[in-house]
């Protein structure tokens, strides 16, 4: 494929994941639908993706630039304005958000968690359209201003439940869920940000403590800082430019972070075409492995023996659970990690099962293995097997889209990157935790950061 080929097949995959912010949206509040299928409520993460999606847009031509500034302070004026309590019936407490929200009202729905990690998505797209819109208009100026807010309101300090490190939720009919932060996860930007805060910040030893639970493996030849679900490897890029920045951790293994999700990315392609559950399929240019829609829950006889399928769940390898199902978003999303593999997988998908993509790009997943295609909200699988076995998902997910957005911007420009290395707050975070090297010794200090004003973009 020539250079601009593949620029036209890379902007037509950003553009197409990025309509479903455009049009799965509620006029008044803001808020994104969490998928498309019927009657489903908004999800805080996608809509704090939108808020960056809006902003690449707005770069890329998608929309015009004041109508993504207007879309962006409907958002965080009504994320500013809505209801704050320990109630069951409000949007938030403490500055931070419940997973899931009527698209209408931005109530909270389903007794779902306030999720520290979803809110993080939410501000981290607060402060990537903050640091974006930086004109001198009224839309923009309340942009900055109410994104800087909604930042400064969240309270970290209070998400810890008296420990050492974050918890996963707080629910207000039973307190704080279970479940912290264990291992090494997408919680990577979340403490980043908890710790870049001037009002509710994390204590400097909350980063350490998280650290302790890491797991450094070494599969196929490589070695890593293991995480089962693709997506883990590829959320907190999104925001944050790991290049040559380390922390502690990674210094004492002569890496980082982005040099780590590069090798993960590697070891899911390494995985597929070692295939060692044949699964129908897999291959070194179909792989991707994550967090994603499946055909499940249900159990199947498949190449002769009976096997379990999934629903929504974090599949991971080569330690998690996989049963066939594969994410082309996920593998979209690793471009910039590992560009040679990742177009190369994307091209040969496209050709082999088209029916993966439609509409807003890909769907969230399929699965060509499933052994019926009679599964509710089923759609045959592309490329499905002579029985009649396969399935795809039927919806689009926000959370699956954004990251297409921004990674694909990223390896195109590096938008988001250059952003939110001028954020104060990230900056703050990054050193707060430890990180040093790169582009992170350049930068100027956070309290000249603010005062800084960039050019306006013509």
């Amino acid at each position: 494929m020539t250079h601009g080929r593949q620029e036209e097949a890379l902007d037509e995959l950003e553009r197409l994941a990025f309509t479903y912010f455009s049009n799965e949206v509620d006029d008044r509040t803001g808020l994104v639908r969490d998928n498309t299928r019927p009657g489903v409520p908004a999800s805080i993460a996608g809509s704090g993706f939108a808020l960056a999606c809006y902003a690449v847009g707005a770069e890329r031509g998608y929309l015009r630039r004041d109508e993504a500034a207007a879309r962006v302070r409907t958002t965080l004026d009504f994320l500013w304005r809505a209801p704050q309590t320990d109630g069951a019936d409000a949007t938030g407490w403490r500055g931070l958000y419940y997973h899931f929200l009527a698209m209408e009202t931005g109530r909270r729905v389903w007794t779902s968690e306030l999720s520290t990690v979803d809110s993080g998505i939410a501000l981290a797209g607060a402060l990537t359209a903050g640091m974006y819109f930086d004109r001198d208009t009224p839309v923009e100026r309340d942009v900055r201003r109410l994104a800087d807010a909604l930042y400064r309101r969240a309270d970290w300090r209070w998400a810890t439940n008296g420990g050492r490190t974050l918890s996963q939720g707080w629910r207000p009919e039973s307190g704080f869920l279970r479940c912290g932060w264990e291992g090494y996860t997408e919680a990577l930007f979340l403490y980043i940000l908890g710790l870049g805060s001037p009002t509710h910040a994390l204590d400097v030893d909350s980063y350490a403590a998280w650290r302790e639970s890491y797991r450094w493996v070494r599969v196929y030849g490589y070695d890593y800082l293991y995480a089962g679900p693709l997506f883990i490897h590829q959320l907190s890029h999104c925001w944050i430019d790991f290049r040559g920045i380390q922390d502690a951790y990674m210094r004492d293994r002569g890496l980082d972070y982005f040099e780590n999700s590069r090798r993960a990315t590697y070891v899911h392609r390494a995985y597929a075409r070692r295939n060692p559950r044949r699964w129908r399929c897999y291959a070194a240019d179909c792989w991707g492995v994550t967090a994603s829609d499946g055909p499940g829950p249900a159990t199947r006889v498949y190449a002769g023996e009976r096997r379990r399928f999934y629903g929504y769940h974090a599949r991971g390898v080569p330690f998690g659970i996989d049963d066939g199902t594969l994410s082309p978003w996920a593998m979209a999303a690793s471009l910039p990690f590992a560009p040679e593999i990742v177009l190369q997988g994307l091209a040969a998908v496209d050709v082999a099962y088209p029916a993966a993509r439609h509409g807003y790009g890909y769907f969230g997943s399929f699965n060509p293995s499933f052994p019926t295609a009679s599964a509710s909200g089923a759609r045959p699988a592309p490329g499905a097997a002579a029985d009649g076995g396969g399935w795809t998902s039927p919806a689009h997910y926000a959370i699956n889209q954004g990251p297409i957005v921004l990674m694909v911007e990223n390896y195109r420009s590096g938008l988001v990157w250059r952003l939110m290395r001028q954020c104060p707050y990230v900056v703050a975070g990054l050193r707060r935790a430890g990180f040093a090297g790169g582009w992170l010794d350049a930068a100027g200090s956070p309290s000249s950061m603010r005062e800084r004003r960039r050019p306006d973009r013509r």
